[in-house]
Parts: structure tokens; sequence; C-alpha cells
């Protein structure tokens, strides 16, 4: 039997073949150069983005620790020295001295201030931590009529500038007869729609609705709940609330200002400006006495965040182990 092969069979069979790529020396060499040349480009190119990063990372750290360290130094220093020496270093130390006089200076009104801004603070603080752990709670874990128009206000509230606000409290307190008291400084601290709304996000995420189930199932009411399951929980989201509320409070200005008239309830950053808008003394430099007031007014809010680190470490572990 005789095959015939036609035309078009030699083309087709033609497309078909595949020739192979010559893989000598030459053209390994010539890929492995490609090769190198790539990833010392690549290279090149992540150790420039490094040192961009690592320059921006220290120019940060220098412009945020500069004035904590110009602070520290001219605690140091008498008032002569503060403008005469070099700002950014130490001169003869001084620091003991200027803090015997800080709280010997007008009767220790300096130290009246400082108890009067932990009291203020702390009572303020720990008043908004339980109101908005409570209120967001209620607000993850419950369905109710109207739960979105909450939200609504809530997050509304966002968008109301702290001192419009000023004038209807100013108002209120004289008709209730708490102003200039203690109670107008320590009762709008109760309430703050931040709060609320970032209590509300970390329940949502911190607190299984399977285990309020469970709870109930065996008989626990909604109150012994919150307080045994839900708190437990809310132990990083309390911490960080009474944080921030605790250094707004301690550096609040403005609303002492306006609701407080009796010297000896100020809190301690209006009784430094108070002697910042005195000037000098006929007996003792104020300057100094301010910057020495400033830098023993920073310690509290230091020893606050260095305290409260463990319970952040504890909820980022309990996160991980979700």
């Amino acid at each position: 039997m005789s095959i015939t092969r036609t035309d078009s069979d030699t083309v087709d069979t033609t497309r078909e073949i595949v020739l192979p790529v010559s893989t000598g020396p030459r053209t390994s060499r010539r890929r492995r150069r490609v090769l190198t040349h790539g990833e010392d480009s690549g290279t090149a190119a992540r150790g420039g983005s490094k040192w961009v990063v690592l320059t921006g990372l220290v120019l940060f750290t220098i412009y945020s620790i500069g004035p904590a360290w110009w602070l520290i130094v001219s605690a140091t220093k008498s008032r002569e020295q503060l403008y005469t020496t070099n700002g950014l270093w130490f001169a003869d130390f001084r620091l003991f001295d200027n803090l015997v006089e800080l709280f010997k200076y007008e009767n220790g009104s300096f130290g009246l201030w400082m108890w009067n801004s932990v009291l203020y603070s702390t009572a303020g603080s720990l008043g908004l931590t339980a109101v908005a752990l409570a209120a967001g709670y209620g607000l993850a874990m419950y369905q109710y009529r109207g739960k979105a128009t909450s939200m609504a206000f809530v997050i509304g509230s966002f968008l109301i500038p702290g001192a419009l606000l000023t004038v209807p409290s100013y108002l209120l307190f004289v008709q209730l007869g708490i102003f200039n008291t203690i109670w107008s400084m320590i009762l709008p601290a109760f309430f703050g729609p931040f709060s609320v709304y970032l209590a509300k996000v970390y329940t949502e995420g911190a607190v299984p609705p399977e285990l309020l189930e469970a709870a109930r199932i065996d008989g626990a009411g909604e109150y012994r709940t919150f307080f045994s399951i839900g708190l437990r929980l809310l132990t990083t989201a309390g911490a960080t609330i009474f944080l921030l509320h605790f250094v707004a409070m301690w550096n609040s200005f403005y609303a002492p200002l306006i609701m407080l008239r009796d010297r000896t309830l100020w809190p301690v950053m209006l009784g430094l400006y108070s002697w910042l808008g005195r000037g000098a003394d006929s007996e003792i430099d104020v300057t100094t006495l301010v910057i020495t007031g400033s830098l023993v007014a920073s310690v509290p809010m230091v020893l606050l965040m260095v305290a409260m680190q463990r319970y952040w470490r504890a909820g980022v572990t309990m996160g991980s182990l979700k």
C-alpha cells in the first residue's frame, strides 16, 4: 500500500514542529546577568525605601521629644540661665530649689491645684468610663426600636463643638446652683459621644453574643451578665476610654476658666496660666516656677500611661487567642 503525502500535510507537519532554543554557555551567562541585574535593582529600591522610612521616623522622634527635652532642661535653670545659656543643654542644676519654691509660693497654691486636677480628672474619667461602657454595650448587644436613631444622635454629636455648649452649660449650672463648684467640672465629664461609640465598636468585636446567650440560659439576669461577663471582656476598652479622657480633663483650660471663679477650685493648668499672665514678681521668679510646674504636672499622665500598659497588653493577647 502506498501513502501519498500532500502539500497541505507537509505544511501542517512543519507548523507543529517546535525548534529547540539554544541553551549554550553564552545564553546561560546572559540569563544570569539579567537575573542578577534585576535582583540588584530590587534590593537597591528596598534599601532606598528603608532609609526614607528611617529618616522620617528619626525626624518625627526628634519633633516629638524636642519639647519634652527642652522642658526638662529648662526646669533645672534659674531665670537668668534661661536667657543666657543653651536652651537644649543643662547649666547649674537648680531643679530641687525650683521644686521647693514651687510648692511654697502663694502658701502652696500649686499643691492645691494639683489635687483639684487629680480629683476632677479621676472622678470625671471614672464616671465617663462607666457610662460609655454601659451605653456602648447596650447599643451593641441589644435590639430595640429606634436603635438606628440612637446611633445617629451619637455620631451626630461629634459635629457639635464643645465650646458651643459653654454658654448653655453656664446658664444651666447657674439655675441648678452648681456654678463655681466642683460639680460643674465633674458632672459634664460623665457624657462623651465619642467614648460611647468607641465602646460600642469594641463591644461588637470583643463580646461574643453566644456567651451572653449561654449566661441567660443558665439563669443570669441582664445586670449580672453585664457586670460578670461584659465588663471583664471590656477591660481594654475601659482602660483606653479612661486614659484618653483623663488626659483631656487634666489639660482642660476653657471649661474651668468659664465655670470656676474661686482660685482654690482651679485645676493646675488654669493656675499656671494665671502665674504666666502675671509675669515677674518682686520676690521670686514666676517664669521658672511655671516651667517647673509644667514639668511636675506632666508626671501623673506619664505614670498613668505606664501603669495601664498591662491592660492593653492583656487585650492584645486576648485578641490573638481568639
